[in-house]
């Protein structure tokens, strides 16, 4: 067994949840501790999932010994100020998505980690996912032809009051932050940079976008068409398509447990089963990388991070979305 990876969570709420019980499955993987703004939830999610130590402030955390890795799973305003605190200790981080509110924040944590020659990683496990190798593998095989277009969606009937964090732009809300940059991330690794976007969005009364659909032009050609929603249960499939058919990512492509490849000569459908709940292949990667002294991974690498943000940055431009952390730059 290789050397253990000390983990550390900064939140308690739902996704970190879903990330403690992944590092379960996660060979190598410990819980060392947990923070929150309450100790009592800090100790709480360190008695459920055995977490070595839960403290009472993410500063503790971060000056904690005995702490290799801290995955950020606090409200999206606080991602970059708290991969600083972390990265400033001396930690690798593994940062969730949107990575920061905009690029420029994005570049400050970025320049931060490779000044200090720490591991740091956006959090967008679907790129971790064997479905999506295994789409990657058959395009290469030329398996659909040369490929020109991706479509995707992802939605949600979102029911909740004007304060929950997805409605709420204090707390980053917004279909785009939350949920399109699922699709916008993997028509990326898809079909490669973007070169140019067109978006279009509905606003809701809280002032963040409640859907959003935007299309892409990619540096080598071809086009993507994304879609996110708060107010639609969307199919939440991908579909890439070449010269000789396509692949479709089935029933929730972010963590699709089965493609599908049609072609005129026909289709066949392939399973693609992941790991735990599927958190656990980005777990993985981080830890490999961190394993082999890498500062950032080849598959989520730093300079494709900072061009998502760009995007989203000029998205929320064409659609009127500003937050705070837009004005105090």
């Amino acid at each position: 067994m290789t050397e253990a990876v000390r983990w550390g969570i900064l939140g308690t709420g739902k996704i970190a949840r879903a990330f403690a019980s992944a590092l379960q499955d996660v060979p190598g993987a410990v819980l060392a501790g947990v923070a929150s703004r309450s100790l009592e939830k800090a100790d709480e999610f360190a008695t459920e999932f055995r977490a070595g130590a839960a403290y009472g402030s993410y500063e503790a955390l971060a000056a904690a010994d005995g702490i290799d890795l801290v995955y950020i799973a606090t409200p999206h305003p606080q991602h970059a100020a708290n991969a600083r605190l972390a990265l400033g200790a001396g930690k690798g981080v593994l940062c969730e998505k949107p990575f920061t509110m905009n690029r420029r924040e994005a570049e400050e944590v970025v320049a931060l980690a490779r000044a200090h020659n720490l591991f740091l990683m956006e959090a967008m496990w679907t790129r971790f996912m064997p479905a999506l190798g295994e789409v990657k593998r058959l395009i290469a095989l030329g398996e659909i032809g040369s490929v020109h277009q991706v479509v995707a969606d992802f939605g949600f009937t979102a029911h909740f009051g004007p304060e929950h964090r997805v409605y709420n732009p204090a707390l980053g809300g917004g279909a785009l932050l939350d949920l399109g940059i699922y699709p916008l991330s993997i028509a990326a690794s898809l079909l490669g940079p973007v070169a140019a976007v067109r978006a279009q969005a509905e606003m809701g009364p809280t002032g963040v976008d409640v859907q959003t659909g935007f299309i892409l032009t990619h540096e080598h050609g071809g086009m993507s068409v994304c879609s996110c929603s708060f107010q639609a249960r969307t199919p939440g499939e991908l579909t890439v398509s070449g010269s000789r058919g396509h692949i479709r990512m089935n029933t929730m492509f972010h963590r699709a447990r089965s493609i599908t490849v049609a072609r005129d000569d026909g289709s066949r459908t392939i399973e693609t089963p992941y790991l735990g709940n599927g958190y656990v292949h980005e777990v993985i990667e981080a830890q490999r990388c961190w394993r082999a002294g890498l500062i950032e991974s080849p598959v989520m690498p730093h300079a494709e991070t900072l061009a998502l943000m760009e995007v989203m940055d000029e998205v929320r431009r064409q659609i009127g979305l500003v937050y705070e952390a837009d004005r105090a730059g």
